[in-house]
């Protein structure tokens, strides 16, 4: 595990790498060392790839000089540390796998563990449920709940009574699912409520008297988003007669009142302190076309710092397919981020989806000296700079059309290791590493992207000489 130091002009710190990398971990340490003030010298070992180093092999092959009070050795070897630690006589750093990535070691970067901490339950929709058969519905819920979900939201059809909605209620509430209802229906809500549904959504003028006969916990909201006076009533009412009650100013669309509707939640905080509250943030999700987690981001912080803790959303539109995901992320970060009273950065990067939080470019000059050291025909793929690099044995190719690259690379006489097998996993790594370069993602060959809390570890397909 990466441990980050406190760098001093009385250390000297010896890095340890192989022949391949000596020019990268050269210009990386060279920066490092201007930066935080430290001595250095570079122990270039006779291998090739540093990866390969085990701790055995090291420390027959490991000299470092008289000078040295530290030695930074990679992170692969980080599962033998214990042999090191014991056969050198000053300490072992194990820095990052990618040199690039040596700034952590002196805290560049803050080591802080994700946030695990929450107030805010999400609650999620099922639309239309009714239109679905139970299993697909108990499936569904089911996804929801590993995905973060508190609570399920059976959305009820305004068009078609449900008359089998006490079977799916029940059915959710023995899997052990917290269920809501998302009807003005009162009979709907009381056959909800009478097979274990712990919430109904939504109370207003037109069905608060039958609340009062369900015994559940309600969410009010006013009979149009605007009307103040009918949200007081019903507050009103529900109050005198008992009824636990959460309370929804509406949050509407952009271009149909959304800056107010953001007021009247601050209004509605400060006239009902003692209230519970809930936004139905899917109503600005589902109808913004844009990515959906920064949008579910912010409107998760507003939430924290009014004691919102309850947000109800929906999968429903493409661009919001994982809004529960991400609401169970942004409301960690948001809890941490109000509780310390510090901005929500540098705590967890599961939201950076699109772009990377940074990059560890190669120069052209680390590019070209990286060329010279290769002695293999195994194809290495760069996508620095606004280029792409193909390189190998006698093989420096760059260009931003990975189509003319390989025409390029199969003109030349060293191509003749290019069968169907390499031309595929090629193309595959060269695609990847494009789409790195058209969004400012960092690409590391035989590694998936970075698509924060989307992102699917990828196999190691990188072809084996047999």
């Amino acid at each position: 595990m990466l441990r980050t130091i406190q760098p001093c002009p009385e250390h000297h710190y010896y890095f340890v790498t192989g022949k391949l990398a000596e020019p990268m971990v050269r210009e990386t340490v060279d920066r490092l060392a201007k930066q935080f003030g430290f001595a250095y010298s570079i122990g270039v070992m006779p291998i090739t790839v540093a990866a390969l180093i085990t701790p055995k092999w090291l420390i027959r092959h490991l000299n470092p000089p008289s000078i040295a009070t530290h030695v930074v050795v990679s992170g692969h070897l980080d599962t033998g540390h214990n042999e090191l630690d014991s056969q050198v006589q000053i300490p072992v750093i194990y820095g990052p796998n990618d040199c690039r990535e040596m700034a952590a070691v002196f805290g560049e970067t803050r080591s802080i563990d994700p946030p695990t901490d929450y107030d805010i339950q999400i609650i999620a929709e099922i639309n239309h449920a009714p239109r679905q058969d139970l299993q697909s519905v108990v499936s569904r819920a089911a996804q929801l709940v590993s995905c973060g979900a508190n609570v399920i939201d059976f959305g009820c059809d305004p068009s078609n009574r449900c008359l089998q909605i006490g079977d799916y209620i029940a059915a959710l509430v023995d899997q052990g699912i917290s269920v809501s209802v998302d009807t003005f229906d009162s009979w709907e809500a009381a056959e909800a409520t009478r097979h274990g549904a712990s919430l109904v959504l939504s109370v207003n003028s037109s069905n608060r008297d039958q609340a009062v006969d369900w015994g559940v916990e309600v969410v009010a909201i006013p009979d149009t988003p605007c009307d103040k006076k009918s949200f007081e009533k019903t507050i009103d009412f529900l109050s005198k007669h008992g009824v636990t009650t959460r309370l929804d100013p509406i949050l509407e669309p952009i271009g149909t009142g959304f800056a107010n509707s953001l007021l009247r939640y601050t209004e509605t905080r400060r006239d009902y302190p003692e209230h519970e509250m809930m936004m139905g943030i899917g109503n600005l999700t589902e109808l913004t076309e844009v990515d959906s987690a920064g949008v579910n981001f912010l409107l998760l912080g507003i939430c924290q710092e009014l004691g919102i803790r309850s947000v109800l959303t929906t999968e429903v539109i493409n661009w919001a397919r994982s809004s529960v995901r991400e609401c169970d992320a942004a409301r960690r970060l948001v809890h941490y981020s109000v509780k310390k009273r510090v901005p929500p950065k540098h705590l967890s990067h599961d939201l950076v989806m699109l772009r990377d939080a940074r990059l560890h470019p190669y120069t052209k000059q680390a590019i070209e000296s990286l060329a010279t050291s290769i002695r293999d025909n195994n194809y290495r793929i760069l996508a620095e700079n606004d280029s792409l690099y193909l390189l190998a044995a006698n093989v420096l190719i760059s260009g931003s059309d990975p189509f003319e690259m390989f025409q390029e690379l199969l003109d030349r006489p060293e191509s003749d290791n290019v069968d169907a097998g390499h031309a595929f996993y090629l193309g595959y790594e060269m695609a990847k590493a494009s789409l790195a370069l058209q969004l400012a993602k960092q690409y590391n060959q035989d590694q998936s992207l970075d698509w924060g809390l989307l992102t699917e570890p990828e196999n190691r397909h990188r072809i084996r000489r047999k």
